[in-house]
């Protein structure tokens, strides 16, 4: 059966970043800004891939689903924590940090259910990160959901298994 949206597994909807490429590369840097100052601010790169992953699967966007549980395998994130992610809550396999970074990328990813990220959420966050780190972190949640829009958008099919 085929796939919605993809004639041999290619998409027939229009390419973005094809198609207006200086956006594409604005947001790519966007995207490595973003990465850069999580590491100056000394946060662990699997944390910022968990942020990735669960807006990701959130947003229901394969592609970076795919992309980025690829990237935290190979930072020596495990089967089972990558397995649970989607509900994080009830485990304890997530370090205070990661918590308090998923908890407010699942509020900002979900602006438009609840058109606030709770006090709460943003204490808890910013009890759990510095100024800097926080910041980093709403970042990566930020440009991780746009290129989530693109890439559900546009059906962007799965890269091929490397």
């Amino acid at each position: 059966m085929p796939v919605r949206g993809y004639v041999d597994g290619v998409s027939n909807r229009i390419p973005f970043g094809k198609n207006l490429p200086e956006a594409y590369e604005h947001l790519m840097a966007m995207h490595s800004a973003a990465a850069k100052a999580a590491a100056n601010a000394g946060l662990d790169r699997r944390l910022v891939e968990l942020v990735k992953i669960r807006a990701s699967q959130l947003n229901g966007c394969a592609f970076c689903v795919d992309v980025h549980t690829r990237d935290a395998r190979e930072l020596g994130e495990t089967e089972r924590r990558l397995y649970l992610l989607s509900t994080w809550w009830e485990t304890d396999l997530y370090t205070e940090q990661e918590r308090a970074a998923l908890e407010l990328t699942e509020a900002m990813t979900r602006l438009s259910q609840h058109q606030d990220v709770p006090d709460a959420v943003y204490e808890r966050a910013t009890t759990a990160f510095s100024e800097e780190q926080y910041t980093a972190v709403a970042w990566a949640a930020t440009v991780i959901n746009a290129l989530n829009r693109l890439g559900v958008t546009s059906r962007l099919p799965l890269p091929d298994q490397a």
